[in-house]
């Protein structure tokens, strides 16, 4: 029976090579720079789903402001229920523009940040 302390010369070659292939520094740099930009590009995919999700909500509110006061305007004639249609206009025209400048900044720090 043979000795189960002695570790086949083969098997420790074969660890000795896969440790130097993935060890090596530029296998670890590489690697190190790809899970970097993977971490970048998910934060950016966040920012860019937290912004639609205000630009959701304020379109929300938006048409429901709008609803109520086109309801009261129509009902009294009251020229500061329209007004209020301008404003939750402004309101969705603003939450638009910010969301493409979320999204056209995320996109910009992804393509800078090098991908390995």
């Amino acid at each position: 029976m043979p000795d189960p302390t002695i570790v086949n010369a083969q098997v420790v070659d074969v660890i000795n090579k896969v440790q130097a292939a993935t060890m090596a520094p530029q296998v670890v740099l590489t690697s190190g720079a790809g899970k970097a930009y993977q971490s970048v590009a998910q934060s950016s995919a966040i920012a860019v789903q937290d912004a639609a999700d205000a630009l959701r909500n304020i379109s929300t509110i938006a048409t429901t402001a709008a609803g109520v006061a086109m309801a009261q305007y129509l009902a009294t004639g009251d020229k500061k229920y329209a007004d209020v249609l301008v404003q939750a206009q402004a309101m969705m025209k603003g939450a638009t523009e910010d969301f493409s400048k979320i999204g056209s900044a995320a996109a910009d720090v992804l393509k800078q940040f090098p991908s390995g």
